[in-house]
C-alpha cells in the first residue's frame, strides 16, 4: 500500500505541476485593477487614462516606460499623476529632471537616460507596504494612421517588459463620433495567454477585459473605425487596410484557435487522468478506513496503576540517565538528533560513571582532571549506552594515559563533530535495545507507531495535493469532482489514523508505571524544599538523585534547593571528599558539555558567525544586491 500511495503522489504532483500557472512577478507588486479609458480625437491623438490599484511593498518608484517609435506616434505628453484616497485627489509635483529614484508624492514623464519615454512617480514604500490607487494621465499625438478605407488604432496598452502581475485589466476606447453602425468597427485584442476577452459595445464604444494577467505578458488592442471620424492626420496613407489586417488576424486567430483546442485537450484528458488516480486513491483510502476503525474500538490507552505526584526513589536503579530521559519524555526517537538532549546526556553519565567508581574527578588549583580507574568495568555490560559514551572518554583521554582535564575533554568534543554525532547514535540504538529487552517499551507498538506517523505524513500530503486539485479544478474550470469526496475521505482516514497513533502504547504498563515514578520523582526534587524536613533523603542519597536531576535538565534547581535545606552542605563536601558532588555545587559542570556539545552538532549546519560551514538562505532584503526589473524599484 505504502508504494502505491507514493506511486499516487508523484502522479499527482506531477500534473498539478503541468496545470499550475506559473507565477513568475515581483512578490513586491501587484495589482487589484487596472483600468484604461482611451479618447481618441479627431486630430488623430488619443488621451489615455490609467486607474491603478495597486499593492506595493518595499518599493520606492513605481513607473511606466514607452518605446519611442515615429512610426506609431509622435510624442507623449502633458502627464499628470494623482493619488486617489478615500475618493479625494492628490496631485503630484512635476519634476523636471528623471531620477532612479523619485521623491514621494513628485513625478516625471519625459526621456529617460536609456532614451525612452518614462512616467516614474515616488511611492515612498521602499521599507513598509499599501495598498494605493493612483491616476495617470497622458496625451498621444498622432495615435491614429489614416487609411483610404479605414482609420486605424494599434497600440500596445501593457508591454512584455512589465513586472506586474494583475488580477482584473479593464479598458475603454471611446471613438471621436458615432459611427452609423457598431458592424462598422472591427476590434481584436491580443495576449498571450488568449484570457481577454473585446467586444464593440456601442457605434462609438470599444472594451476589453482581461483577467488574471502574468507578468512578462502584452496586451494589445487593434481597431478599425470609419475613417471619416478624423478629420486631420499626420500618419496618412492612400492605402486600404482592412484585407491585410483580416488576413493577418485570421492567421492569428487560427493559431490562436489551435492552442485553445490543444489547450481544452489536455485539459480533459488531465481532468480523466486526475479523477481515476482520485477514485483509486479513494478506494484504498476507503477499505483502509473499514479495516482500521474497528481498532480504535478496541485499542484502549494504557494508564498508569498508581497516579503519583511526588516519588521520593529511583524507580529502577539500574536506569542509565539515557534510559530514564527516554521514559520521562517519552521521546523514543530523535534523542541523537538534539545536541540539548545528548549533551544533558553526557554530563549525567559522567556523574554516574563517577559514582560507580569507573573514573575519578580530582581537582588541582581549580583544574578538574577525569581519570579512568578502571579499563573494562563489568558493571557497563548491562548498561550499553553508558559503555558508549565511557569508550568515548577512553579515547579522548588515551593520549594522556587515561586522563583528560575538562578542558581537554571539551576541546576534543568541539572539534569531532563527526565522532559525536556518531556518539548519539549509538547511544540512541543503545538505550532503546535495552529498554525492549526490559519490557519497558514494546517493540512490535514502537513500529507501529513509526508505522502511522510514516502514513499520517503522506495522509497530509495526499490531503493538500487532492485540496489543491479541488481548487485548481475550479480556477481552471476542470470537471475533476472526484477530488471533492476524496478530500472527504482522505480527512476521515488521517482522523482515524491520528486516533490510532494516540492510542498505541509504546510504553508498555511497566513503562507507564515507571513514566509515572519518573515525573514523581522531577516533581520531588523540583519542590523538595518545600516540604517536611523529615522526609528530605540523607545527603548521600542526592548523589544518586543528581544523577538524573542533570538528565533532566533541573540540576541546577536542585543544587540551590540543597543550600537551604543543608546551609552547611558546601562547607562539608568541601573538606570531605573532591567528588563530583564539589563539582556539581562549585562549578558549571551540569551545562558545560551540554554546551560544547551543542557547539560540536551545529558546526555541521549553517555558520552564524563566519566560521565556515553549509549555506544559509539567507539576509536581510535590504542589505542584499537584488534584481526588481521594470515596473518598481
Amino acid at each position: 500500500m505504502k508504494k502505491t500511495i507514493i506511486t499516487l503522489i508523484v502522479s499527482i504532483m506531477t500534473i498539478l505541476c503541468l496545470i499550475t500557472p506559473v507565477q513568475a512577478s515581483s512578490s513586491d507588486l501587484l495589482l487589484n485593477n487596472l483600468e484604461f479609458k482611451a479618447q481618441i480625437n479627431q486630430d488623430g491623438s488619443m488621451d489615455v487614462t490609467e486607474k491603478w490599484n495597486i499593492k506595493i511593498r518595499d518599493t520606492n518608484t513605481l513607473y511606466k516606460i514607452f518605446e519611442i517609435d515615429k512610426t506609431r506616434f509622435s510624442s507623449i505628453s502633458d502627464v499628470e499623476v494623482t493619488e486617489i484616497t478615500n475618493g479625494r485627489k492628490q496631485a503630484f509635483r512635476e519634476k523636471n529632471q528623471w531620477n532612479y529614484h523619485m521623491p514621494k508624492g513628485t513625478y516625471f514623464g519625459g526621456i529617460n537616460e536609456d532614451k525612452e519615454f518614462e512616467i516614474a512617480w515616488g511611492v515612498g514604500l521602499e521599507d513598509s507596504s499599501a495598498t494605493k490607487n493612483y491616476e495617470i494621465s497622458y496625451h498621444v499625438e498622432d495615435a491614429i494612421a489614416k487609411y483610404s478605407d479605414y482609420a486605424e488604432l494599434y497600440w500596445q496598452f501593457i508591454g512584455k517588459e512589465s513586472d506586474i502581475d494583475a488580477k482584473n485589466i479593464t479598458g475603454t476606447i471611446l471613438l471621436p463620433s458615432h459611427a452609423d453602425n457598431k458592424r462598422d468597427i472591427k476590434v481584436w485584442g491580443h495576449t498571450e495567454d488568449l484570457n481577454g476577452e473585446i467586444y464593440v459595445t456601442d457605434t462609438n464604444k470599444i472594451e476589453f477585459n482581461i483577467n488574471q494577467f502574468r507578468s512578462g505578458r502584452y496586451v494589445e488592442i487593434r481597431t478599425l473605425f470609419p475613417t471619416e471620424m478624423i478629420t486631420s492626420c499626420t500618419r496618412g496613407k492612400n492605402t486600404e487596410i482592412l484585407e491585410q489586417v483580416i488576413q493577418e488576424e485570421t492567421t492569428w486567430a487560427n493559431q490562436a484557435n489551435a492552442r485553445r483546442e490543444m489547450k481544452e485537450t489536455t485539459k480533459r484528458i488531465i481532468t480523466i487522468i486526475i479523477n481515476l488516480l482520485a477514485i483509486v486513491l479513494a478506494i484504498f483510502s476507503i477499505k483502509s478506513i473499514i479495516k482500521n476503525v474497528p481498532k480504535i474500538k478496541t485499542s484502549k490507552k494504557l494508564k498508569p496503576s498508581q497516579k503519583i505526584k511526588y516519588f521520593r526513589e529511583i524507580p529502577r536503579e539500574d536506569s542509565t540517565p539515557t534510559e530514564a530521559l527516554m521514559i520521562l519524555s517519552k521521546q523514543l526517537d530523535g534523542i541523537n538528533n538534539s545536541s540539548i538532549f545528548i549533551g544533558r546526556i553526557f554530563s549525567a553519565t559522567l556523574l554516574d560513571l563517577s559514582l560507580k567508581k569507573i573514573i575519578d574527578f580530582e581537582v588541582n588549583d581549580k583544574i578538574i582532571t577525569i581519570k579512568i580507574r578502571k579499563e573494562n568495568p563489568e558493571e557497563l555490560e548491562e548498561a550499553k549506552d553508558e559503555k558508549v559514551i565511557f569508550e568515548f572518554l577512553k579515547k579522548a583521554s588515551e593520549e594522556n594515559n587515561g586522563k583528560i582535564t575538562i578542558k581537554e575533554l571539551k576541546n576534543y568534543i568541539e572539534s569531532s563533530q563527526r565522532k559525536v554525532r556518531d556518539l548519539g547514535e549509538k547511544i540512541d540504538k543503545s538505550a532503546k535495545e535495552s529498554l525492549y529487552q526490559k519490557e519497558v517499551v514494546d517493540k512490535e507498538e514502537k513500529e507501529k507507531k513509526n508505522k502511522l506517523t510514516t502514513y499520517i505524513i503522506i495522509l497530509s500530503i495526499l490531503l493538500f495535493i487532492s485540496y489543491s486539485a479541488c481548487v485548481i479544478s475550479i480556477i481552471l474550470s476542470m470537471n475533476a469532482i472526484v477530488t471533492i469526496p476524496l478530500t472527504v475521505v482522505l480527512i476521515i482516514q488521517l482522523v482515524v489514523f491520528c486516533i490510532l497513533s494516540r492510542k498505541t502504547n509504546v510504553l508498555t504498563q511497566k513503562g507507564i508505571d515507571e513514566n509515572e515514578k519518573w515525573k514523581g520523582l522531577k516533581k520531588y526534587m523540583e519542590d523538595f524544599s518545600m516540604l517536611d524536613k523529615r522526609n528530605v533523603p540523607e545527603i548521600v542519597i542526592w548523589e544518586k538523585f543528581l544523577v538524573y536531576a542533570t538528565v533532566f535538565g533541573i540540576a541546577d534547581k536542585v543544587l540551590k534547593q540543597l543550600k537551604i535545606v543543608y546551609p552547611n552542605i558546601n562547607e562539608e563536601w568541601n573538606n570531605n571528599y573532591y567528588g563530583y558532588m564539589y563539582l556539581m555545587m562549585n562549578t558549571d559542570f551540569s551545562n558545560s558539555f551540554s554546551n560544547a556539545i551543542s557547539s560540536s552538532m551545529s558546526t555541521t549546519y549553517s555558520s552564524a558567525i563566519g566560521g565556515g560551514g553549509g549555506f544559509s538562505s539567507g539576509g536581510r532584503r535590504s542589505e542584499v544586491g537584488r534584481t526588481v526589473g521594470m515596473g518598481g524599484r
